[in-house]
């Protein structure tokens, strides 16, 4: 498959880092083609812009205005998304990407405004891995956004035709090194199978 990796932390010794690598690995060895879109790496600007919002609905402008990483995402039949979870929600930076590349003429087709369309129908997996500092039942109670925003909203852009997974370790602030290490051990034996 040609995945997409989309990551989105800041710093590049984080235990993120350990598990995109291990992540990384895995999909080399399954024999994936991936292309890494590290978001902070590559200096990703999340803001809608007064100029970007008012092109946002029409469809070739916002395309236009996304296009590098519009083309990015078209060569993909996969995509996996890595991020913290922070406030209950992906960082600002993802959220950003969120917003520009799931718009009009991206992701979706507006054209009938009461009947939006996904166009994202080449996209046959999707995987979530997220890390939360608060325990499962908190982000239960909060309704864990992040998990439904993978599981439910982006799957709907494929025309809820892709496989999609989540793989969250909650708890992540007192988390030993022992669990940290099965994390890593379950993401790469998910990922080799993907």
């Amino acid at each position: 498959m040609r995945v997409l990796y989309v990551y989105c932390h800041p710093l590049d010794d984080s235990f993120h880092a350990a598990i995109r690598n291990e992540a990384l690995a895995a999909l080399k060895i399954a024999g994936h083609t991936v292309d890494l879109l590290d978001l902070y790496a590559e200096g990703f600007d999340p803001v809608l812009t007064a100029e970007r919002r008012r092109d946002y609905h029409d469809p070739a402008r916002n395309r236009a205005n996304n296009q590098p990483h519009v083309d990015r995402l078209m060569a993909a039949n996969a995509l996996i998304v890595q991020f913290p979870t922070w406030s209950f929600g992906p960082p600002a930076m993802l959220k950003g990407w969120f917003d520009r590349m799931f718009g009009p003429g991206i992701a979706l087709d507006l054209s009938d405004a009461a009947a939006a369309k996904p166009m994202l129908l080449h996209i046959q997996r999707i995987t979530g891995i997220s890390t939360y500092g608060r325990p499962r039942w908190q982000a239960i109670g909060m309704a864990d956004p992040p998990r439904r925003i993978i599981k439910r909203y982006l799957r709907w852009f494929t025309g809820n035709r892709a496989v999609v997974r989540y793989y969250a370790l909650y708890h992540m602030n007192v988390a030993t090194a022992e669990k940290r290490r099965r994390f890593l051990a379950r993401i790469r034996r998910e990922i080799e199978r993907f």
